[in-house]
């Protein structure tokens, strides 16, 4: 008797959780998850007010320690909360246990499902081996679009590696019975106007960068019942709004307008130039129907002092328009000579401390549940 009762207090759970969501929200996935559509819709819903940060790899490893804690992060060593955005990169799946940056698959899994259950959100990259030689993704022989798409000569190998990160997703799941699967925000074949990736722009069409993308899209969500996926669309630098949509694949096919910008955040340079773009980006978001977010940046080092207000800060926060960004995430924390976010003793952690203390700014303890 306990437990039936105990059944149907959860039935009704689900059912205020899907009366909950938005029923006309538009997703490139029509079946994606209630989790999936409650996240985008709360995403959507803190425009303007709350932008969350994010930090990759946070949990695996930091600038001075490399062991599995799993409550750690260098952002919650300094300032009592892990970032609310994490970060992973799927490069090496089914080649190796480990990424390219030897974190183990396996465990990867279990981080992203506890950022899931700590309330924080998860966004994965992909850099993909170059599928014509055998390197690795900043091997730009072989015409590689061109051959992986239908028809390719290595269309099959294409759709391999395609099958593995759907098996890889399809695994994060949660819950009585492993029933509920958990949302990410997929970043794939970003920073695509520059030429360092085999899919940049000196490397292939725009139609055939088009086709790529909606192939993918099409193929794990139609062939392989992926339905736990945000799409985010992530240039690196651009000049004008033509320009960010010159690979566009279009509406149906993105969820998340972003853009990768290291070059206008390094040392010397001219920190003004990011929130140009990003008034750009959020305007192009704002009449697509999409979220906007600063996908991927950071400063190598940050030789800076106060780089997190007087660089990135104030130019996120220097229009409504720009404030208007959902996330935004730097890179890993490698090391003392190659990281991105802070940690305990850098010459920035005292500025990192006043940047997330501006009430704009999110960590993970900030969040309400942006699952439901």
């Amino acid at each position: 008797m306990r437990i039936s009762l105990f059944l149907i207090l959860i039935c009704i759970l689900q059912m205020n959780i899907h009366a909950q969501v938005p029923q006309d929200l538009i997703l490139v996935d029509p079946q994606a998850t209630e989790e999936v559509r409650a996240l985008y819709a709360n995403l959507k819903s803190l425009r303007g007010r709350q932008i969350l940060f994010g930090h990759q790899d946070a949990l695996a490893y930091g600038v001075h320690w490399k062991e599995w804690h799993r409550s750690r992060s260098d952002v919650k060593d300094l300032v009592g909360s892990h970032p609310a955005v994490v970060g992973w990169e799927l490069s090496k799946l089914g080649k190796y246990s480990h990424n390219i940056d030897s974190v183990d698959f396996e465990q990867m899994k279990q981080w992203i499902r506890r950022v899931y259950k700590m309330g924080g959100v998860n966004t994965v990259a992909w850099h993909m081996d170059n599928f014509a030689t055998g390197g690795n993704t900043w091997d730009t022989k072989g015409d590689v679009v061109t051959h992986i798409l239908p028809g390719g000569k290595h269309h099959d190998a294409f759709k391999a590696k395609l099958d593995l990160f759907a098996e890889f997703v399809l695994d994060l799941k949660v819950g009585f019975f492993q029933k509920r699967l958990i949302p990410l925000i997929f970043r794939p074949y970003h920073e695509h106007t520059g030429s360092w990736f085999w899919w940049g722009r000196d490397l292939c069409s725009a139609e055939e960068y088009k086709s790529l993308w909606r192939f993918t899209v099409e193929y794990l969500r139609d062939t392989k019942g992926v339905h736990n996926l945000i799409y985010a669309y992530s240039p690196d630098v651009f000049d004008t709004q033509e320009d960010y949509l010159e690979r566009y694949p279009g509406d149906d096919y993105v969820d998340i307008m972003g853009l990768d910008d290291y070059h206008d955040l390094g040392e010397g340079r001219d920190h003004t130039r990011l929130s140009e773009r990003l008034e750009m980006v959020v305007a192009l978001a704002d009449k697509h129907g999409k979220i906007a977010a600063l996908t991927e940046t950071g400063q190598e080092a940050i030789p800076e002092p106060n780089w997190w207000t007087d660089a990135l800060l104030k130019n996120v926060l220097s229009s409504e328009r720009t404030s208007s960004i959902a996330y935004i995430l730097v890179w890993r924390n490698a090391r003392t000579t190659h990281h991105y976010g802070p940690f305990r003793g850098h010459s920035s952690a005292e500025n990192f401390k006043e940047f997330v203390s501006h009430p704009k700014i999110w960590l993970q303890k900030d969040l309400p549940n942006l699952y439901r």
